[in-house]
């Protein structure tokens, strides 16, 4: 009996599974990560779109700035409104909140001469208070957040009405103004940018790609498969570039605006909250599996009472900033913001069914809303075609989370 030994090269191969190509494992990656960076691309060509089609408007140094303070309180919403989805319930309350908040602002500065800063203050622990009190509700006596946010609904519109007794209140001090129309002041040498901006800029690129690094590193070692090199690479340099074109685009006007600065900080603080905190895990783990996150311990009553009351305070700052940049408090304010942010929280990945979503998404998604009206705007498409394009992007989104969910389950 004769036996042969393999040669080198094939007990190599015979010992080891076949390797995809590079092109299957980038193929690979995109899939994985379709949801979380559909809406990205979605906003990338909507720029590109509307940068063509209005010969170079939309991006400019203004407008980009106008765009910011336009949305600002739609964006800092939707941070809140993404939360209280991916703990699987729903708040219809937020704009008669913010409209409510707003009012008592210019009841307090107004009428009786409350300082700015006092005022805020105040106004913030009313969003607090109102968030504290709906969650109640909803947490420890068991109302579906639908009743309880609707009955709020109509309540903060209601007191709107009462507190403003049907008029408008202004001015406003500039303090308080500059929350929504202000810049960040120029500092250092004269130069064709705008200082402060271009080294934000410069730790906004440093930070993110640390961030990317560390994040790679952590997959790694807990055995988690990463990007592809060839596209993580390819990520961090659109990362990078849009930063930097965004940082110039910024400092060759009046640079940063205040509002931007606010979002920012709230950006990074929930995002961290809701990726490393223990409380942000047990968010996601409720919206996920209710029954299976409560026999693991998870408080679930504490965590939705808190998530309310994270998304009453956004609701009373969404609801200043809103009056900030109309130096008034009106009685019509915060209209349809809920749907706004509602929409943006969908938008940017939320799943209706809860335990899905992250904070930076929502921003993709109030962004995406925001460069659709502004670019409409800018071409002339009328309010009522808005509407129509606005709600077939909706349709489109959740219709692309539910397929996608049934791609991944088969």
């Amino acid at each position: 009996m004769t036996t042969t030994t393999p040669s080198a090269p094939e007990a190599a191969l015979a010992g080891r599974p076949d390797r995809p190509s590079t092109g299957a494992l980038l193929l690979a990656g995109v899939r994985a990560n379709m949801r979380q960076y559909g809406m990205l691309v979605a906003l990338a060509f909507l720029v590109v779109l509307f940068q063509i089609w209005t010969d170079g408007t939309l991006l400019l140094p203004n407008n980009v700035s106008n765009l910011i303070q336009q949305n600002s309180y739609i964006l800092i919403l939707a941070m809140g409104m993404m939360i209280v989805i991916v703990a699987g319930h729903i708040d219809l309350s937020v704009g008669s909140l913010a409209a409510f908040v707003g009012a008592l602002a210019a009841v307090m500065m107004v009428r009786h001469d409350v300082p700015w800063v006092l005022a805020l203050a105040l106004s913030l622990l009313v969003g607090a208070a109102a968030g504290a009190w709906q969650g109640y509700f909803v947490a420890y006596l068991g109302i579906p957040s639908f009743i309880v946010t609707l009955a709020g609904m109509l309540l903060f519109r209601g007191l709107t009405q009462i507190f403003l007794e049907g008029r408008s209140l202004a001015p406003f001090p500039d303090g308080f103004q500059n929350i929504a129309k202000g810049f960040l002041p120029e500092m250092g040498p004269y130069t064709q940018y705008h200082n402060p901006t271009l080294l934000l800029g410069l730790v906004a690129v440093v930070l993110l790609l640390v961030r990317e690094v560390r994040d790679r590193r952590r997959r790694a070692e807990y055995d988690v498969d990463p990007l592809p090199t060839g596209l993580w690479v390819l990520k961090c340099t659109a990362m990078t570039a849009a930063v930097v074109a965004f940082t110039l685009t910024l400092a060759s006007f009046h640079g940063v605006p205040v509002v931007m600065l606010v979002m920012c900080a709230l950006l990074v603080a929930l995002g961290y909250v809701m990726r490393n905190a223990v409380i942000g895990r047990h968010v996601y783990a409720l919206g996920g599996n209710k029954a299976a996150a409560m026999l693991s311990g998870v408080k679930d009553r504490r965590v939705t009472f808190l998530v309310f009351v994270n998304m009453g305070v956004l609701a009373a700052l969404a609801g200043c900033v809103y009056a900030a940049r109309l130096n008034a408090g009106t009685p019509q304010a915060g209209l349809n913001f809920e749907l706004e942010a509602i929409a943006a929280a969908f938008i940017g990945g939320a799943s209706m069914s809860g335990g899905i979503g992250r904070v930076t998404g929502a921003v993709i998604g109030g962004l995406v809303l925001g460069v659709l009206n502004n670019g409409m705007s800018l071409v002339g498409i009328g309010t009522d075609y808005q509407q129509v394009i606005k709600g077939l992007v909706l349709l489109a989104a959740v219709g692309f989370d539910v397929w996608n969910k049934r791609r991944a389950g088969r």
